[in-house]
């Protein structure tokens, strides 16, 4: 599969996966991408290949409706964004509740590996742009990446009316 984009476009939402690292999640949020016209970006390192049968399999026949484009690292995903580009930085702990924050169309929804999170470094510095997603047992460690992603996703549509809804 190749991206279909080499630089950062318009979109109604861009989502970012930095490190992903389990295939059918990525290939259930690149389904949610093409559902919602929303762009992926991948941050390396990934998790697995691209090529991935598991990735393929979760995505089905939906990859060739993704916009998306592969990061070498954070750095360079960075170094390409456009001014004045708004990130939101979607993890446990975070100051604000997802639901409260007024994500504009264009915006960067940036989530983190499954296992760990997105990296401390970035978190302190973007503290303002930490978005949480509640959860009520103190038991339950996280909640399914894609399932996170579609949330927030479909709360920033929600928020301006799910412009460009198909019937």
């Amino acid at each position: 599969m190749q991206p279909t984009v080499q630089t950062i476009g318009s979109a109604p939402l861009h989502v970012v996966l930095v490190e992903p690292e389990i295939p059918p999640n990525t290939g259930n949020i690149a389904r949610l991408c093409a559902a919602t016209t929303s762009m992926l970006h991948l941050v390396e390192p990934l998790g697995f290949k691209l090529d991935d049968t598991q990735l393929k399999r979760a995505g089905m026949d939906y990859w060739k409706h993704v916009r998306w484009q592969k990061w070498a690292s954070w750095t360079a995903f960075e170094a390409a964004l456009p001014a004045g580009a708004r990130l939101w930085f979607i993890e446990q702990g975070g100051a604000t509740r997802y639901s409260d924050a007024a994500i504009q169309p264009g915006d960067f929804l940036v989530f983190g590996r499954e296992t760990a999170g997105l990296p401390q470094a970035l978190l302190l510095r973007f503290p303002e742009r930490c978005l949480r997603i509640p959860m009520f047992n103190s038991e339950a460690r996280s909640l399914n990446l894609a399932n996170c992603v579609s949330m927030v996703v479909y709360e920033a549509l929600r928020q301006h009316g799910f412009p460009g809804e198909v019937r």
